[in-house]
């Protein structure tokens, strides 16, 4: 026995380290799923309203994320060369996998931007297959992309029959991404696509968020969600953010003035850049519904310091995972379930809290960026964050 327990115990070494170089990879993979970066609440920030499990826009059944980040080069921008700092984010209703239409709707605070689509959304009242968002120069490409995916992966219609309009939205990454060297390939929003799980997801500097900068701190990708109590239906609302816009003095985190507390390097002289905002429920609402829901996000953005300024793209749109099978093709009329447009103040609530919270969740995940010429977009740094909330009596306590 004595002679066998050291090779026992190499053996159980081995497999440990093979359990864990499996989950590394994995995680590698499928867009670092399984890391977690620090987020909101872990510093204190208090939000209103009940998180679901996730706090994420996933905690929707069925709701899938990809991402794709193209990070490399450094020093003077060179067209074609780089340095590249950008990426695509992938949200589907419904899981990759499914062909199944949702109830969707959307709106624009003010259009300095872009979100294909959007027209036959609004025709329609259906959203087809993913939403997808990059920057501003590789709506095209990402547009593309989705139709040849959908071509292999939809409901298997011949050639002829097949026509797609997919919706896909950004927003501009040009301070730290060589934007005008396109270098969003259709590989890269094949791979977002691919990358699509539900679950936890990453926040920050990634995805189509990778390039991004908010109220003059680096910006991004971040998410968050609300659950209704059972009294009210028990639905999940699940927001998911690209956040491009503001400037520092707006900036204001639970109330407290952090943009005129935190003060460093200027990045614009005037609002500019862009967001855009996915918004996801099981609730069961129609299209009219939805677009009520997209119209709330502005109230959350508003809590933050947004003025939707005249250089800012400021696009939203909304859906729900209720009523499947309604868009499916088919020669009979379906039954479908809504809630009364005088039950909709609860969602309406969990839509604005969802969007701040998204918000700066992609604040606090967000890293300190160097790009294009050398330009660097700070962090919000997370010691000044408490020290701000502490002041204005807005601090809670953490574990």
């Amino acid at each position: 026995m004595a002679k066998t327990a050291p090779r026992t115990f190499l053996v159980s070494l081995a497999m440990i380290f093979c359990v864990i170089w499996a989950v590394a990879q994995l995680a590698n993979a499928q867009g670092g799923k399984f890391e977690r970066e620090q987020r909101a609440r872990d510093l204190g920030v208090p939000f209103e309203g009940t998180a679901g499990p996730l706090d994420s826009i996933t905690d929707v059944k069925g709701v899938e994320v990809g991402y794709r980040t193209l990070i490399s080069g450094d020093g003077k921008l060179v067209v074609g060369a780089g340095p590249v700092r950008t990426g695509v984010t992938a949200v589907f209703p419904r899981g990759k996998n499914s062909v199944d239409p949702v109830f969707a709707g959307w709106f624009t605070e003010n259009g300095n931007g872009e979100m294909t689509g959007t027209t036959w959304v609004e025709e329609s009242g259906f959203l087809y297959g993913p939403v997808m968002i990059t920057n501003t120069h590789s709506v095209g490409v990402v547009r593309d992309s989705v139709i040849a995916w959908q071509l292999h992966h939809g409901p298997g219609l011949p050639l002829e029959d097949w026509w797609s309009l997919p919706v896909v939205a950004e927003t501009w990454d040009g301070y730290l991404n060589d934007i005008n060297g396109f270098h969003v390939k259709a590989e890269d929003a094949d791979a977002a696509m691919r990358d699509a799980h539900g679950g936890p997801i990453a926040e920050g500097n990634v995805g189509g968020g990778t390039g991004m900068i908010c109220f003059e701190f680096k910006g991004g990708t971040g998410t968050a969600s609300r659950q209704l109590p059972e009294k009210l239906g028990g639905y999940t609302v699940g927001v998911l953010v690209q956040c491009n816009f503001g400037v520092r003095h707006l900036l204001r985190i639970a109330g407290a003035p952090m943009g005129y507390e935190i003060t460093g390097k200027r990045v614009w002289d005037e609002d500019t850049g862009s967001i855009i905002v996915v918004v996801a429920t099981d609730a069961p609402l129609l299209p009219s519904q939805m677009k009520r829901i997209a119209k709330r996000v502005t109230l959350g953005l508003g809590r933050l310091g947004s003025i939707s300024g005249d250089g800012s793209g400021d696009i939203f749109i909304a859906f729900s995972t209720a009523n499947a099978g309604a868009g499916l093709e088919q020669k009979k009329t379906v039954a479908v379930q809504m809630l009364p447009n005088s039950r909709m103040d609860a969602l309406f609530e969990a839509t604005v809290q969802a969007t701040e919270e998204a918000v700066v969740n992609a604040l606090v995940a967000a890293k300190t960026m160097t790009g294009a010429d050398g330009h660097t977009v700070e962090a919000l740094p997370h010691d000044r964050l408490r020290e701000v909330l502490k002041k204005y009596n807005r601090l809670l306590e953490t574990k």
